[in-house]
């Protein structure tokens, strides 16, 4: 049995202390990719980073805002995504409910656009707060049928596990699951890459109880990954990146990515980290 997995840090350009944590990661070798927010004020900075380091990352694709942080503007003419300011909703449930396909496939151009024009063409996608995902809102199913389209007619890979229940933590609900089924029988359709399951954490600080429990969980998800190419992304920070007890889960979550126990478990499962989970 083959398995391996890619360690990615998200969110590359949210925030200074974020893309400073990333950018230290990458360069001692502790993840092998990371995912690119090209709507923030910090993103030029950004590039620049990944540009001396010789890594392209992957498209996180941006659609709504974040609280705490400078308010984001869309790249591109996109009326349905933003407040009555011009800027990004930080609602995603509010931005499921009033975005059209339309507007979220002008948006995907303008921020594909971007990264390519800067020479960073990536070669995967993956969606900022679940939006592309159809987590929210009654339209979710076609959001990602026409998000894995447009991944098929640029040539991406999309961040989409065939396996979910290691990112869900047990069996999707059923309309999840036939929803799921139906979007990975359409990746395979289109030839849209996708990685064998993803693995998270999702919980923060104050559900973990401290850095212990969120090591175990993740070091139990490397012993259960299928055969395959899977991808572990994490959200690795600073404190004071992040408001309330989600900035010190990114702590421990960068702390991890540099345990020698992490490394270990790695090397005694055999599992090959690789950088990238498409041909």
């Amino acid at each position: 049995m083959t398995r391996r997995v890619v360690l990615t840090a998200d969110d590359l350009g949210r925030d200074d202390a974020t893309t400073e944590v990333i950018g230290a990661l990458l360069a001692e070798g502790h993840v092998t990719a990371t995912t690119l927010i090209t709507v923030s004020p910090v993103s030029e900075r950004a590039v620049n980073l990944v540009r001396s380091l010789g890594v392209v990352p992957h498209l996180h694709v941006t659609l709504s805002g974040e609280r705490g942080l400078p308010r984001w503007r869309p790249l591109g003419e996109a009326p349905s995504l933003v407040d009555r300011d011009g800027d990004l909703t930080d609602d995603p449930m509010a931005l499921a409910g009033r975005a059209t396909t339309v507007d979220i496939r002008h948006e995907m151009d303008a921020q594909l656009t971007w990264m390519r024009e800067r020479g960073l063409p990536p070669q995967a996608v993956d969606s900022h707060a679940g939006v592309l995902y159809g987590l929210y809102g009654r339209a979710g199913g076609s959001v990602l049928a026409d998000a894995l389209r447009w991944c098929a007619r640029q040539g991406l890979a999309f961040r989409l596990p065939r396996d979910p229940v290691p990112w869900w933590g047990g069996p999707l609900p059923p309309p999840l699951q036939a929803a799921h089924e139906q979007a990975v029988a359409l990746a395979d359709s289109l030839g849209v890459s996708l990685p064998a399951t993803v693995v998270t954490n999702r919980r923060a600080a104050d559900d973990l109880g401290g850095y212990e429990a969120l090591r175990d969980h993740l070091v139990g998800s490397l012993v259960g990954l299928p055969e395959g190419t899977s991808e572990l992304f994490l959200h690795p920070s600073r404190e004071n990146a992040v408001r309330g007890p989600d900035g010190l889960a990114r702590t421990w979550e960068a702390r991890l990515l540099r345990d020698p126990m992490w490394h270990r478990t790695l090397q005694h499962e055999g599992i090959d980290v690789v950088a990238q989970w498409w041909p």
